[in-house]
């Protein structure tokens, strides 16, 4: 993701250069197809048990302008594991979001068929609307 518009942001990883350079690598590439433009995205990871040991957790939040926020979470032993899962789950659902954005503009708008509809059909000449009646009304006063 680029600074200028849009940010990474990852918590709860201390140290960790190699799996930080992988999760920027790997959203980046995630994010680029969509059409709407992230406005952030968020790698949280919380440790469930605490000093118990057990899972962590990954949490992805990826922010779009004029639409609800897109969150995932994912537990696994070591962090790695669960930014994998968690990160298979978000290319499971930026594909639904892309087909669902794909077949919302496949699908013409009602005002689009409408015109369409009546670009293709000959209008008939207007005819005067006057009743058979009102017209020999005025023809007897005439006479």
């Amino acid at each position: 993701m680029t600074a200028a518009s849009r940010s990474l942001q990852i918590t709860g990883l201390a140290g960790a250069a190699a799996l930080r350079a992988r999760i920027n690598e790997r959203v980046t590439a995630a994010l680029e197809p969509i059409a709407l433009r992230p406005v952030a995205a968020r790698v949280a990871f919380f440790d469930d048990n605490g000093p118990k040991g057990g899972g962590i957790r990954c949490a992805l939040t990826v922010r779009l302008p004029r639409r609800p926020a897109l969150r995932v979470e994912h537990v696994a032993g070591t962090p790695r594991l669960a930014f994998d899962g968690g990160f298979d789950a978000l290319g499971r659902l930026l594909e639904r979001y892309r087909e669902r954005d794909r077949d919302s503009r496949r699908r013409p708008k009602k005002y689009f068929a409408a015109k369409r509809l009546t670009e293709g059909v000959p209008r008939r000449p207007q005819r005067s609307r006057k009743r058979p009646g009102e017209q020999r009304r005025s023809s007897a006063r005439e006479s």
